[in-house]
This record gives C-alpha cells, structure tokens and sequence, in this order.
C-alpha cells in the first residue's frame, strides 16, 4: 500500500533511532567528570570516526529509487501529522514536487525521523515487528530489536494478528 519494502523502512526506523540517541562526547576534556557506570555506560553511544550508523542510514536512503525517496519523504510527513492516510497520494505527489535537496539530507535532518516513520506505518496500520526497546539501547528508548533488514521480517497489522513476509 505505501509503495515502499517495509523491511527497508524497518531498518530504516531502527537506523534513525540509533543514530537519535547517540550524544556528544560532552566530557571527553574531563574524564574524571564522568564514569561510565554512573552514565550506564552512554560512553558507547557517542558519536565516532569509525561509526557507521549515519553513512549507513544515508546509503540506504540514497540507494531507493526516486519513487521510494518520495514515499519515505510523505510517510515521514504523514507520521508527523502534514498529511492523513487519505490524504497519501497529494503527499507523495508533494514530495517529488518539493523534492530541493537530497531526501536523505532532507530526512536525516528531521529530529526523530525514526518515531515519525514509525507513526506514519501506524497510520496504515502497520508496524514493524519487535518495536519494542533495542537491547543495545539505553533503557526506555525506543527502538526495534530487528537487526538484519536483508532477512525476511514479517510485519504485523496493528489490531490484528496477520503477518507476511
């Protein structure tokens, strides 16, 4: 219905939720400020040269045909309340039309990109399967537990028990 693979907007949620809760390294000139017990250990989620939650994000995003970006552009404003279901068609439309910039440039720069996408599955009464906190996450932030989005991930409908794959 939404015109994208939703395993490829699962990772792409799990992606951008990651990469939401990393933090700056805001004690990297004290070290004694801070220990990585008191912080539960948020040292693991500070940004990093060799880290590629971003580039990867990115690659995904860009990898998508020119349809899709739109599609993963109008999900994300349907997430975010600019657009309802009914109203899919004039928001994809919209989002090739407005298309200024890279869409992953474009989304990356949306705070909580991976909650939006989220909410706008929602709206088509999909979800992503184990959306549930990412064990590797810091407690209560949300997050999936699916790691491998070249697997088959089945996907559930919200209010009923139907899956694919």
């Amino acid at each position: 219905m939404i015109g994208i693979e939703l395993d490829k907007v699962c990772f792409i949620i799990l992606k951008a939720r990651q990469l939401d809760v990393k933090e700056g390294d805001e004690f990297q000139d004290d070290p004694a400020a801070s220990n990585m017990s008191d912080d539960n250990f948020a040292e693991v989620l500070t940004d990093d040269v060799e880290d590629a939650t971003e580039e990867e994000l990115r690659s995904i995003i860009s990898d998508m045909n020119v349809d899709e970006r739109a599609r993963l552009v109008a999900l994300t404003w349907v997430g975010r309340g600019d657009f309802d279901r009914e109203d899919w068609t004039e928001a994809v439309r919209t989002a090739r039309q407005e298309a200024t910039t890279p869409a992953a440039d474009y989304l990356l720069g949306i705070p909580n990109l991976g909650d939006l996408l989220a909410e706008g599955l929602a709206a088509f009464e999909l979800s992503c399967v184990g959306e549930e906190a990412d064990p590797d996450l810091p407690e209560g932030t949300p997050g999936l537990r699916r790691e491998d989005a070249s697997a088959d991930m089945p996907i559930r409908r919200r209010g009923g028990t139907a899956t694919e794959s």
